[in-house]
């Protein structure tokens, strides 16, 4: 019986200090983190340092916005500046037309106001007078200077036969509006006239006459009687001629 005793403590310890000695384990915390990779697991990264942290330092200035730059509208303004340099302006073309007319002639400021409103501003104009006159088939001469915006002054004359209902005489002093007139010898052809007036104003009237792009609006203020409407045209040249055609 004792020794039966003696066996049954020597197991019981046994059993006893064997699960002590297999629960004791050694973990290295580098090598579980690399199992962890090794495994195919994604590490997750550590959110970025506040950039107004003062702990990470400064904060880091936004680049810059570069302001605007003017060259942009230079190329508008160029245009209009170059546009203006190539035409007659209103102060300039009511001033030469009053070297016509008159100083203050009633009614001429504001037709001209009302020409340039509708046709912009023209590059030549031609400053003269003519004498007309019709018995249903009328003949009209005339003579002035033309000034070009880039090409000069020139001198021009005129004729231009008409047929129609038409009456009378007279003596007109001529300020002709040219558009579009680039090259000063393109004024020395014929330009068909509908002399159904295009504007009246006071004593003055103007007419429309046109050639391919070039378009001229003489502007008439008329000493006479001349009544009635007519077709025809102008047919300018170097020099003056006594046939119409």
């Amino acid at each position: 019986m004792r020794r039966l005793l003696i066996v049954f403590a020597a197991a019981m310890a046994l059993a006893g200090g064997a699960p002590s000695t297999a629960q004791v384990r050694t973990v290295d915390p580098n090598t579980a983190i690399d199992s962890d990779l090794a495994k195919g697991g994604v590490r997750q990264a550590s959110p970025p340092a506040p950039q107004n942290d003062p702990r990470f330092g400064a904060p880091v200035p936004p680049e810059p916005v570069p302001a605007p730059s003017s060259a942009a509208a230079a190329p508008a303004d160029a245009t209009q500046t170059s546009q203006a340099a190539q035409t007659y302006q209103r102060k300039d073309l009511l001033s030469a037309a009053e070297g016509v007319f008159g100083k203050g002639a009633e009614g001429l400021a504001g037709l001209l106001e009302k020409i340039l409103k509708d046709q912009g501003q023209p590059n030549a104009y031609i400053a003269g007078r003519e004498a007309s006159g019709a018995v249903v088939v009328g003949l009209r001469y005339g003579s002035g200077l033309m000034s070009h915006k880039i090409e000069g002054d020139l001198p021009v004359f005129w004729t231009g036969p008409s047929v129609g209902f038409d009456l009378g005489g007279n003596a007109s002093k001529v300020f002709v509006l040219a558009y579009n007139l680039y090259d000063s010898d393109e004024i020395f052809r014929r330009y068909p006239e509908g002399e159904g007036h295009l504007y009246f104003v006071g004593g003055f009237s103007a007419t429309y006459l046109r050639r391919g792009n070039i378009v001229l609006i003489p502007i008439r203020l008329g000493v006479g009687l001349r009544a009635g409407v007519n077709i025809g045209y102008m047919k300018f040249s170097k020099k003056a001629k006594w046939l119409p055609f």
